[in-house]
């Protein structure tokens, strides 16, 4: 083995490496193996952190509301600034007189993806969001609540006729209708894609960034990876509340155009 040979290969084994030890720390694994008629039914790390975003959901609203008062304090007031801002911002607004009937279905979706989001940046932890199996059944139950909502508001052949737009010439139809069913459900795919990516991406830039320390083992280095490493940290939170209310935000915006189809 030539020389050059020898260092091409040391630097694809440092590539593999570095590669290796980002998905490992991205990835889901089970933590416990089950196995029921041919079906994995094991229990992964996101699935854990799932389950405890939920607990840690339960267990805060449950202690805020659990004596409501005309003038809320403390946490219980924290909480309603929260949700008087979504249901006048992002939900009345899209939603209209119907906003409080979807309000319990977007607010859980919007405070479950922030816990998940933000749990994914305690160290030793694993950010659920960046499994994409979980944000297409964040996106499917959209998808659900949104054919529900058009079917209930307009009826079942009202809301199918209403998903072409009118006034269209007969000869465009073949055309348009595959291209509405299909836009029906690109939305939704985009939907938990988009939520996917940008969980995924912050966390690749900071291991790729702990690589770099080391890589090089120089104090020099590791000071300023690690002041980046700490910028991105801090990005992440706020990228975390952001992609939540990204997807309840468009989460109302398809469910209101399916619900005032007119508009």
């Amino acid at each position: 083995m030539t020389a050059f040979e020898s260092a091409a290969g040391g630097e694809a084994g440092h590539e593999a490496l570095g590669a290796d030890f980002i998905m490992q720390h991205i990835l889901d694994h089970p933590i416990i193996h089950l196995h029921f008629m041919g079906f994995d039914l094991s229990i992964t790390k996101h699935v854990v952190m799932l389950w405890i975003a939920s607990a840690i959901l339960v267990a805060t609203l449950t202690v805020a509301f659990r004596r409501p008062k005309l003038v809320p304090k403390g946490l219980s007031n924290f909480f309603e600034s929260i949700i008087l801002y979504l249901e006048s911002e992002v939900m009345r607004p899209y939603l209209g007189s119907d906003s409080r009937k979807y309000a319990p279905y977007l607010l859980t979706a919007f405070f479950f993806i922030l816990v998940c989001n933000l749990l994914g940046l305690v160290p030793g932890s694993a950010t659920a969001t960046g499994d994409i199996s979980v944000t297409i059944a964040m996106a499917t139950l959209t998808f659900i609540v949104v054919q529900l909502a058009g079917i209930r508001n307009n009826g079942f052949f009202g809301y199918i006729k209403g998903l072409i737009p009118p006034g269209l010439p007969v000869f465009i139809l073949p055309i348009m209708v595959p291209v509405e069913i299909i836009g029906l459900f690109t939305k939704h795919v985009a939907l938990a894609i988009r939520l996917f990516a940008n969980m995924v991406a912050g966390h690749v830039v900071i291991f790729a960034l702990l690589l770099i320390i080391f890589t090089f083992k120089s104090w020099l280095v590791g000071g300023i990876t690690l002041a980046g490493i700490l910028f991105v940290s801090l990005l992440e939170i706020l990228i975390g509340l952001i992609q939540a209310y990204i997807f309840t935000i468009l989460s109302s915006v398809f469910i209101g155009m399916a619900v005032h189809q007119d508009h």
